[in-house]
């Protein structure tokens, strides 16, 4: 929350806008979300120290909540629906159009993995920073 804070004090002092995506929570909620990762699979946090990655997600609403102190606006969304919004589709349609059988099928299980809800497309979060709306 602090480096947050930081980051939306500068984005109001001089500007700019912010964009930020990893896993976590649109909403606050309650329960322990600390993990750990190695080899690409979960493992108990205390099995192997310093040999697997310890994480957290992410609480975004906590992190709008700074920014939004600060008179800017955050926008918080999942990454399935920033990816489609940014024209996810329409690019690997475009991209699966000149290629041959094996890369479509390359293509299409990307897009499933980074946009699809079983995958990263609901796990991981956007929070994007703008100025604040001027009105009149």
């Amino acid at each position: 929350a602090a480096l947050m804070a930081a980051i939306a004090e500068r984005i109001a002092g001089h500007g700019g806008a912010g964009l930020f995506i990893d896993y976590g929570h649109l909403e606050p909620g309650f329960g322990d979300t600390l993990q750990a990762v190695r080899r690409h699979d979960h493992e108990d946090v205390l099995a192997n120290p310093g040999g697997a990655d310890l994480t957290a997600h992410v609480d975004f609403a906590a992190l709008a909540a700074a920014v939004r102190e600060h008179g800017l606006q955050a926008e918080l969304t999942t990454q399935s629906e920033f990816l489609l919004g940014m024209g996810l589709l329409e690019r690997a349609g475009a991209l699966g159009a000149l290629a041959d059988d094996v890369a479509r099928q390359a293509i299409s299980e990307a897009v499933k993995r980074l946009a699809g809800p079983d995958a990263m497309g609901e796990l991981f979060k956007v929070m994007k920073i703008l100025p604040a709306a001027k009105t009149g």
